[in-house]
């Protein structure tokens, strides 16, 4: 074997590390992320050239490797285009927040603030003060107090009054929320034994004071926002329930779940029972969440009469589920917005989305079709067409939003594979793209997208990856 032809593997082995970091683009990367991470990426990278036997130059070796890093150091939680036609979208953060509540919120962050300190009286103060007013002022109620959600405010309300006591709620009322979480279990996690009266499409007023005892701790009445029972159906209303629980003196719980401040009728939706509503009908307790129809960040509230929240509050629990300064800020900046109800579908995202005609989407889908066409290539059909927006978050279950949006079908008959290529190719670019899978097409309501440039400029990065014969 000649002298050369031994030599030449070893001309073709990757080069050190140390020569890969000396490269203009690997300095550039460690300056900005830090040599620690880039050398990691860069032995990885080296490491990969030589089993698969990839080109090995150092500049190309330093160009995988700086990717790799700006990959991995981009944060998991991102923002995404939600056009799913779901506003309130659990998997997607549900409400986006007002500008007042940023702002609030990155005051908070910056600075020291008066969390729990009393500026007038310069001694020690209460975190819930900072809301308690507020809510009282727009519920009606003696008192309030907030936890860090509304899972949260049940468990503890539950656990001070029913806990090793008896709950009564009725068999239609036991719901299960997002994620397989069920009524029953939050209240056997609250130390309370459930006690079921009725039946799952009707329940009575003697079925809750036939079941009412010296061991009955609260009666509990959930408001079943994820889901409608229709037909035969009888319920007692949270005014009867009142009644029955001051005659009996027992506490009356009841869960508004999503929970609103105002009454939707004025953003042309089906009513909601507001919280002030289920204050005036005669409700010890009221709990509600913070990040559904009030539109602030995640939050539960506990309202009602002021001797239950004193206990509620000495309740070592309350400690472990309190919320922070930055969302207490948040809260208090959004709760301020329902001061002023006539401008809050113009200040409230929230309220806005829902608010949003029809008329003003539909334009907005005919604007960016041609734009989502282009994208795509004409491998696919873009066609602006009208679909029907929910809620979300359990609120209003089976009413929905005229809305419209896009519809983007493979022009052939390539079918699932070519739909699961164009949706992974929106779901792949800077900004994320979620929409939703319909009878064979990928389909984008677009109530909730208001960066029509940002959305536009974003669509420059797409790359439909399936294999041509999927997609011919």
């Amino acid at each position: 074997m000649s002298a050369r032809a031994k030599e030449e593997p070893v001309a073709k082995r990757p080069p050190s590390v140390d020569a890969v970091m000396r490269t203009t683009v690997a300095m550039a990367a460690a300056a900005q992320y830090g040599r620690p991470i880039v050398v990691e990426a860069v032995r990885q990278t080296i490491a990969a050239a030589r089993a698969s036997g990839a080109p090995t130059e150092p500049e190309r070796l330093a160009a995988i490797a700086t990717e790799r890093v700006a990959i991995n150091s981009q944060l998991n939680l991102r923002p995404v285009f939600n056009l799913t036609g779901t506003v309130l979208h659990t998997n997607l953060g549900r409400a986006l927040i007002a500008e007042e509540a940023i702002e609030a919120a990155v005051a908070a962050m910056r600075s020291a603030v008066a969390l729990e300190f009393d500026v007038d009286s310069g001694r020690r103060g209460e975190r819930d003060d900072h809301l308690r007013g507020l809510l009282r002022e727009l519920t009606g109620a003696e008192d309030a107090t907030v936890v860090n959600n509304n899972a949260a405010a049940v468990l503890l309300a539950l656990n001070t009054f029913a806990g090793a006591r008896d709950a009564i709620v009725s068999r239609g009322e036991l719901i299960e929320i997002g994620g397989a979480f069920r009524m029953p279990d939050i209240m056997a996690r609250a130390g309370a034994a459930l006690i079921e009266v009725g039946t799952t499409n009707r329940t009575h007023p003697k079925d809750y004071i036939s079941a009412i005892s010296e061991r009955t701790g609260l009666i509990l009445k959930v408001h079943t926002s994820n889901y409608r029972i229709e037909g035969f159906t009888t319920e007692v209303p949270a005014r009867d329930l009142a009644k029955i629980a001051v005659k009996h003196r027992v506490t009356l719980m009841n869960d508004l779940g999503s929970g609103t401040l105002i009454d939707l009728r004025r953003l042309g939706l089906a009513p909601e029972p507001t919280v002030a509503e289920a204050v005036a009908e005669g409700a010890d307790l009221v709990t509600f969440s913070g990040d559904k129809l009030l539109g602030g960040p995640q939050a539960g509230f506990i309202v009602g009469r002021k001797d239950l929240i004193e206990r509620i509050n000495r309740n070592p629990m309350k400690r472990a589920l309190r919320v922070d300064k930055i969302r207490l800020a948040a809260l208090e900046a959004t709760l301020k917005l329902y001061r002023d109800p006539d401008r809050l579908s113009q200040r409230l995202p929230t309220m806005r989305l829902l608010a949003r005609p029809k008329a003003d989407i539909a334009a907005l889908a005919a604007r960016i079709a041609p734009a989502v066409g282009k994208s795509v290539g004409d491998r696919f059909i873009v066609e602006v067409v009208e679909c029907a927006s929910q809620i979300g978050s359990g609120a209003l279950p089976v009413d929905s939003a005229p809305s419209a949006g896009l519809r983007i079908a493979p022009a052939s008959k390539a079918g699932g594979r070519a739909l699961d290529a164009v949706s992974a190719a929106f779901r792949r670019l800077p900004i994320p793209v979620i929409g939703r899978i319909e009878k064979s097409a990928l389909v984008f309501d677009l109530r909730c997208l208001e960066d029509e440039a940002g959305f536009t400029a974003n669509l420059a990065s797409i790359d439909i990856k399936e294999p041509r014969d999927a997609l011919a």
